[in-house]
């Protein structure tokens, strides 16, 4: 390495530590020993959701087993295919593998993961924009500030942090244009790049927000198309490239993409209409690029008031790829917007894959990754421009736009003498975007004056720095103050373990509706027949949703034996055992007192030919769920229609396998309280047998008189056939990379 090389180095090496300074200065009171210190993050969907589904990773892998079903939670849902569980997520596996040698699952284990991809997540837009501007002589300064806007604005520091599986989905765009940028460098296509480009997209699916991770594919699509057509590459080039790049995202994450789309088909998510899907940002929102927090909770499209000054810059100058990255900005704000702009409707029925998403703000991921590097551009642009009276114009322009500011705040001042508890936060929001403009006008006469002068970067990173620290550090929305230690314990509460004690022999569910909750089900393995998880299989989403509160049909078909609620009587003959008495009123936990089995014989059947019919059946008045069976397909064997003795035990219950004696003097219908999946198999006596659909969600087996034995096993295909293609493309992936080190 020469002297040149080394200088070049250490600089790089230097801004790894600068951004491991702020990450630490950022996420300090999660880091900080001292216990009255510490915040956490706020219990919701990171605490229900992905603190309770890693919970049940943890037990299964550290076991040594593939999560392949979840008992815990919505009646029972095939745990793999459900993507927000990230089951084969790398860095998931080395969170539970630190927390199995720390001593076990934990709230503070799941807050270390995500603070470690938001370290991450700087990194790797500190390495695109470094290689976007290498030949520019502030390439080092561009890549600082990119990676500081993407780390600490607006999107990532909000909502992601706690809807875990959005962060870890958006962080690897930078990496995959990366790897699409070095293919096509030297106008040529490199396989081993676009390698890379698949590898991130593939890692992005994995970590279990498909809505982010398909916003990620159309970027990096794109952004080849635009890169061979800059060069002149060619379509053949260009459709060979992307073929490569898909076929090695899709080798990557088959493991869970072929079982998810197969669930997706059979989710009620999959009956929601245009008008549940198109919600998106109200224009009002788009005040927030310049007044973070005035019209909503939160600000994922704010990125710094100096962000947007050196994105024009750069798309002024056309400076890299700055027309690419502005277009995609703006598609990306337009989509934002949802049925509030004509864009979404308009592209709707068009693009490949939109209407399985709603939450359309979610493509604030795409704009505020844009305007960093569009920032990172124009840093480097403007610290080479070489024409004055463009750099003079350029101040003129923000003068212009910091005279507006100051008097939005002048007016925000009038309003708030008027009333200063109507107007007192937005005034105070206004003037420090006021305060800011000012400032950045004051330090850019200078850099643009002399852009080579160390003090004058250092004060633009501390400027960028500061602004995003000031707007987003403990958040209230994204924190509480409570440490990690007592926010969420992972010991049974008192109701949930007077559960476990029950000493029955034979499985059983709760209703957790109140007192369990979200899907702690997964966390305190109750099996819970509800849950929080946005994929639910339809059949068992109507019969539970039927009647929110009180619903006696899903108790009798979900083998429910205790409910917790806040009513101390149930419409059915229950007995309280046990009482907590929390904030919002008294939990009662009910003990049925005539529960259903898991496993009931029926010798009678009403068979219908869809859904609807059958849930119309059952809300018939006159409909006794324990007199008939009602099933969708005829079944084979001959039923006496009468009810001769016969009995069912559950000999083992494990996720994936159940087992059962059965022994009945008739020819029966064994009705199981087990959601109806494709991936769910049966034996009787080791010969396969077929399963029916009941109850509109539900299973059930033919069983013809005498003794059996019945297995059933959750095995998709979907899931054998990923596994293979995955394996396949991980290790040709290895071999690839150890090659490129040794030639290397």
């Amino acid at each position: 390495m020469n002297k040149a090389e080394a200088l070049i180095h250490n600089a790089d090496v230097r801004a790894i530590a600068a951004l491991i300074i702020l990450w630490l200065l950022f996420f300090w009171r999660l880091f900080t020993p001292i216990t009255s210190d510490q915040v956490s993050l706020a219990k919701g969907d990171f605490s229900g959701q992905f603190v309770a589904f890693g919970a049940y990773q943890y037990q299964r892998l550290s076991q040594g087993e593939i999560p392949l079903w979840n008992p815990y939670n919505n009646g029972g849902l095939p745990f793999i295919a459900d993507t927000q569980a990230a089951v084969f997520y790398p860095p998931r596996w080395l969170t539970i593998g630190l927390s199995s040698l720390g001593g076990g699952w934990s709230y503070n284990a799941l807050q270390m993961e995500m603070t470690l991809h938001a370290l991450f997540c700087t990194f790797l837009m500190y390495l695109f924009v470094r290689r976007l501007t290498l030949a520019d002589p502030r390439s080092h300064l561009a890549a600082f500030c990119a990676a500081v806007i993407i780390g600490y604005g607006g999107f990532t520091t909000g909502y992601p942090l706690l809807q875990l599986a959005v962060l870890e989905a958006a962080i690897w765009l930078p990496l995959a244009a990366l790897g699409v940028l070095e293919a096509t460098r030297e106008h040529r296509i490199a396989p081993r790049y676009l390698a890379l480009a698949g590898f991130s997209l593939g890692m992005s699916w994995l970590a279990g927000h498909p809505q982010t991770s398909w916003f990620l594919t159309y970027v990096v699509a794109a952004y080849l198309a635009y890169r061979c057509y800059a060069l002149r590459l060619g379509w053949r080039l260009f459709l060979g490239g992307l073929s490569l790049l898909s076929a090695i995202a899709f080798g990557v994450t088959a493991v869970t993409l072929l079982p998810g789309l197969e669930y997706l088909l059979l989710t009620a998510r999959e009956e929601l209409g245009f008008a549940a899907k198109g919600n998106g940002f109200p224009i009002r929102d788009l005040a927030q690029f310049v007044f973070p927090g005035s019209v909503s909770l939160w600000s994922p499209l704010y990125v710094g008031l100096p962000a947007l000054f050196f994105a024009a810059v750069a798309v002024f100058r056309n400076r890299g790829d700055s027309r690419f990255w502005l277009v995609v900005a703006v598609v990306g704000l337009l989509h934002s917007l949802g049925d509030n702009s004509a864009f979404y409707s308009l592209s709707y029925n068009f693009v490949p894959g939109l209407r399985f998403f709603r939450g359309q703000e979610r493509a604030a991921f795409v704009v505020a990754n844009s305007m960093a590097i569009l920032a990172g551009l124009g840093i480097a642009a403007a610290a080479s421009w070489p024409n004055h009276l463009y750099r003079k114009r350029a101040i003129r322009v923000w003068a212009a736009f910091t005279a507006l500011v100051a008097g939005v705040a002048l007016a925000a001042f009038f309003a708030w003498t008027a009333d200063p508890v109507t107007w007192d936060d937005l005034f105070s929001i206004v003037m420090r975007s006021a305060l800011v403009c000012s400032v950045i006008l004051l330090l850019l006469r200078r850099l643009m004056a002399d852009p080579g002068r160390l003090s004058y970067q250092l004060a633009l990173i501390a400027l960028v720095a500061f602004e995003l620290f000031s707007v987003n550090m403990d958040h209230p929305a994204v924190y509480d103050s409570v440490p990690h230690g007592q926010h969420l314990s992972m010991a049974r509460p008192r109701l949930v373990q007077r559960i476990l004690d029950d000493g029955g022999d034979q499985p059983f569910r709760v209703d957790g509706f109140i007192g369990l909750e979200d899907n702690h089900g997964s966390t305190y393995a109750v099996m819970d027949m509800r849950g929080i998880s946005p994929l639910f299989l339809k059949g068992p989403y109507h019969i539970i949703h039927r009647n929110y509160v009180n619903n006696p049909l899903a108790w009798e078909l979900f083998a429910v034996k205790y409910v917790f609620s806040h009513q101390e009587s149930l419409p059915v003959p229950t007995q309280v055992v046990g009482i907590d008495h929390e904030p919002d009123g008294s939990v009662f936990l009910h003990r049925l007192n005539d529960p259903r089995q898991f496993a009931r014989l029926y010798h009678a059947a009403d068979v219908v030919d869809s859904d609807q019919w059958a849930r119309e059946l059952m809300d018939d008045p006159r409909f006794d769920e324990r007199e008939k069976i009602v099933v969708h397909q005829p079944p084979k064997l001959p039923l006496s229609d009468q009810a001769p003795a016969g009995s069912v035990h559950v000999v083992s219950f494990a996720p994936e396998e159940i087992v059962l004696e059965i022994d009945t003097a008739e020819n029966a219908l064994l009705s199981l309280s087990l959601v109806d999946h494709p991936g769910w198999t049966a034996q009787i006596d080791g010969e396969p047998t077929r399963i029916l659909r009941a109850y509109a969600g539900l299973s059930a087996v033919e069983t013809p008189a005498g003794q059996h034995r019945l297995i059933l096993r959750f095995s998709p295909q979907s899931f054998h056939i990923g596994a293979v293609i995955s394996a396949t493309a991980w290790i040709g992936l290895a071999l690839l990379a150890l090659r490129f080190l040794l030639r290397r």
